[in-house]
């Protein structure tokens, strides 16, 4: 039964690690997939897998959090694994540190800090460290007398590590550490960190630096220990360590301190023939020592390793790194994308004649000339087509060149027109609805009206030329006024009297999710005037049970301008496209019934109708007290 549940899933673990998560259940007694995948290092897509197949053989119960079933309890008791000798530390919970009542204060002034600070970049692989973890690593840092030292290198330093140390040093009245660099690619991580520590007790050198090259030379040889937090590949592990060795004083036993991520056997041997390979030996491990924010794919832990150098320890990417290095660099399908014009579906990714969906655009579809495209599933290149000729330009009967569409090509009739309201489109409302609503792309979508000819626009794709002159960006503070006008006016649409529609409170609470991060917000606007006429907001979470990823339209609205409808659609294709980047596997928009003309932006782009929330109103009245709703 092992063998064959490891069969349905693929599992590289093989029986042992079926087992595994039957002993962990019974072992919880309750449990969820991220605490199963806390138990056995399984990462959280995995450990759903296992659970999904152990559910259907009727061993795991159908309830959320789960448990074992009469028949999962017998086959558990079968196996031997009835008998609980579980020794772990109640106290620590296997992380052999704890945090002591001296340091709480520090817990909590790093969880304001983090609150304030940027956010993660998921392209960079980046997941945030958890309060605790920082402190934790300090305490890692000071039990292997490593801290109160000379000096101290963090290679990349996203979890801000540099600020624990800055913060426990100020809470206990002297300097830890003589000397700290900080190395990292984020001038807005080094800069918070410059700015947080200037009053600290702790100076904190910061080198903004690429390591893909190697480290400058005032930096080499400098350090008496290290730690970092790399990529979770082993090309990361590989350069961001070889980048360690290069900062690290020549010379056995100095400290190295290394974190990383579950990953199966396979995958493990090749990080730990890496470390090998560097000339590094281990002189201790702590599992699920490391938690992180949002990491749902890991099930939100991650291993620390404490490694020595040896007399033997030299770097070994000695010159610039070119390869692969972040997850996103080592995918192996492609994603098809599919011509909202024509329907023609087109690999893109690695070995296609398209590497980036930017690429795809910036030529136009091959079958129809057109765009804009929207995200398809990802597929093995062995299920793809050759992709089509290019499409060539039709020549009129004459043998003259087909005259210039003056009206831009449009798409078809399925957009929304432009209305003359002096209100933003709020939450996507583009404008008066259009006549007839479509299950897809309408039927006359990518067609030309009569003598009309398809053309195609070397180097833009047509969208781009529809929604012209305007283009998009990421947003910034800058842009704070007249996004909070756009989110404002989206309240006052959604929700009506009891709105909250002052624009002070959505300023601030913008300008705090700018600071963690502004990915997936966009702004459409001229290219002259950096003014926005159109606001998009997009966010990306991890689903914890299955680890999959999926983006959420948190807010759309643009301005009453010429091609209104057109900027509607161009921040929308570049909301898609920022999650297909992502490896976002589903995109969630959310409108009102009623918003005839948001629903059909919507289902132009392939979107399909999922869930209807149904309310009944108990008491008479329009809603909330005034009061209550300007609060």
């Amino acid at each position: 039964m092992l063998r064959e549940v490891a069969e349905a899933v693929t599992l590289q673990e093989g029986p042992p690690g079926v087992r595994s998560v039957l002993r962990a259940m019974r072992q919880l007694t309750t449990a969820s997939t991220k605490e199963l995948s806390r138990s056995t290092g399984l990462p959280v897509p995995i450990a759903a897998a296992v659970g999904n197949e152990l559910r259907r053989r009727g061993l795991f119960t159908r309830e959320r959090p789960s448990r074992l079933t009469p028949s999962g309890l017998a086959l558990v008791a079968e196996l031997g694994m009835d008998l609980s000798l579980d020794a772990t530390c109640a106290e620590c919970d296997g992380r052999e540190l704890v945090i002591p009542p001296t340091l709480s204060e520090a817990v909590e002034r790093l969880t304001k800090l983090m609150e304030a600070g940027p956010g993660a970049d998921m392209s960079l692989d980046q997941s945030r460290c958890t309060p605790e973890t920082k402190v934790r690593r300090v305490l890692a840092l000071a039990r292997a007398g490593v801290l109160p030292g000379g000096s101290l290198l963090l290679v990349g330093d996203d979890d801000m590590v540099s600020l624990a140390v800055a913060v426990v040093s100020d809470l206990l009245g002297t300097p830890l550490v003589q000397r700290l660099t900080v190395v990292d690619i984020s001038e807005e991580i080094l800069g918070y960190i410059r700015e947080v520590t200037a009053d600290l007790a702790v100076s904190v050198e910061t080198v903004q630096h690429d390591l893909r090259e190697p480290l400058p030379e005032r930096l080499r040889g400098q350090h008496d220990a290290a730690m970092t937090d790399p990529p979770y590949t082993a090309e990361g592990a590989r350069l961001f360590l070889s980048r360690v060795v290069e900062g690290l004083r020549p010379g056995p036993a100095n400290s190295v301190f290394f974190s990383f991520g579950a990953k199966n056997p396979n995958e493990m041997l090749e990080v730990q023939q890496e470390i090998l390979n560097l000339g590094l030996v281990v002189n201790g491990f702590i599992r699920n020592f490391n938690e992180y924010e949002g990491s749902g794919t890991l099930g939100g832990t991650g291993f620390l390793q404490h490694l020595l150098t040896t007399s033997a320890t030299q770097s070994s990417v000695g010159g610039s790194y070119q390869g692969p290095l972040y997850t996103r660099d080592k995918r192996s399908r492609q994603r098809e994308y599919e011509c909202v014009a024509c329907g023609a579906r087109v690999p893109v990714g690695p070995g296609a004649r398209w590497s980036s969906v930017g690429a795809l655009r910036a030529e136009g579809c091959p079958t129809c000339g057109r765009g804009p495209f929207r995200p398809r599933q990802l597929v093995s290149m062995a299920e793809l087509p050759e992709p089509p000729a290019p499409a060539r330009p039709p020549e009129a009967a004459s043998g003259a060149p087909a005259p210039s569409d003056p009206a831009g090509s449009r798409l078809g009739e399925a957009s929304a027109s432009v209305g003359d309201g002096s209100r933003p489109a709020a939450v996507g409302q583009v404008g008066p609805a259009a006549p007839g609503e479509q299950d897809g792309p309408a039927p006359d979508a990518g067609r030309l009206a009569p003598g009309g000819a398809a053309r195609r626009l070397p180097e833009q794709a047509l969208l781009a030329v529809r929604s012209g002159p305007y283009v998009t960006r990421t947003a910034g503070e800058a842009d704070l006024d007249a996004v909070a006008d756009f989110e404002a006016e989206i309240a006052r649409v959604s929700f009506g009297n009891a709105a909250v529609d002052n624009p002070q409170r959505h300023r601030a609470r913008l300008a705090r999710a700018m600071r963690k991060s502004r990915e997936g917000m966009l702004v459409a606007c001229l290219p002259e005037d950096a003014t926005p006429v159109g606001w998009l907001w997009m966010t990306v979470n991890q689903n914890t049970m299955t680890g999959d990823r999926y983006a959420n339209f948190r807010s759309l609205a643009v301005a009453p301008v010429e091609s209104r409808s057109e900027v509607a659609e161009l921040l929308v294709a570049a909301g898609l496209e920022f999650a297909a980047e992502r490896d976002v596997v589903e995109v969630v928009g959310k409108t009102h019934i009623g918003n005839v003309s948001m629903r059909t932006l919507y289902r132009k782009f392939g979107f399909e109708a999922a869930h209807m929330t149904m309310k009944l109103r108990l008491t008479e009245g329009s809603g909330r007290d005034d009061d209550l709703a300007d609060g």
